[in-house]
């Protein structure tokens, strides 16, 4: 093994130690990934950031669970295949609503998480931070932020195949996959 690379996990373990103890969960500017299992032309691990300041945490890693994109997809309201996301994860857009909102809506339904990403289908770098809204409710479920290429590419690879939903495992631990194995999306630069 090269030197450096034995070094970089090193020390992205002792970062996943250090930042993500499961008594806490994930603090704000940390990330968590998750691998799509199927369609097998998006089977890349994503990034994606946690709300600041509402929603849970990650207390269980689901190895095969559906992400289902929310109909309509800014979750704003009800939802029109809400019984797809019953004890599945939800994949909402930016827009239309507060991020707790959509949070809300995918909670209201079952959901065990709510991965939101931004409507802006050209940012592949650019994290937003996802604050409560002014209205004082709260989310129990974990929510969190995905890059707006991210999310275009798996709904258009599901769109494509004419699947409802990808099979995921969340959270990965990246830090035990060799950095030469991991299956980055070509499109994003880690």
């Amino acid at each position: 093994a090269v030197p450096g690379a034995a070094m970089l996990r090193r020390s992205l373990w002792l970062c996943l130690c250090l930042c993500s103890c499961p008594a806490r969960g994930l603090r704000i500017h940390e990330y968590l990934y998750f691998q799509v299992l199927s369609p097998g032309d998006i089977r890349y691990i994503f990034t994606a950031t946690p709300a600041k300041d509402f929603g849970g945490v990650f207390n269980t890693r689901y190895d095969q669970i559906h992400l289902v994109p929310a109909d309509p997809p800014e979750a704003c309201g009800e939802l029109n295949n809400g019984v797809f996301i019953q004890d599945q994860i939800a994949l909402v857009e930016r827009g239309g609503c507060s991020f707790l909102s959509k949070t809300r809506v995918v909670q209201e339904h079952g959901g065990r998480a709510v991965i939101i990403a931004d409507n802006a289908y050209d940012n592949d770098s650019f994290y937003i931070e996802m604050i409560q809204d002014s209205s004082r409710r709260t989310a129990d479920i974990p929510a969190l932020f995905l890059l707006g290429r991210d999310g275009y590419m798996i709904r258009r690879s599901l769109e494509q195949h004419g699947l409802p939903w990808a099979v995921i495992s969340i959270p990965v631990n990246v830090t035990s996959i060799p950095t030469y194995e991991m299956m980055q999306p070509p499109w994003t630069f880690w």
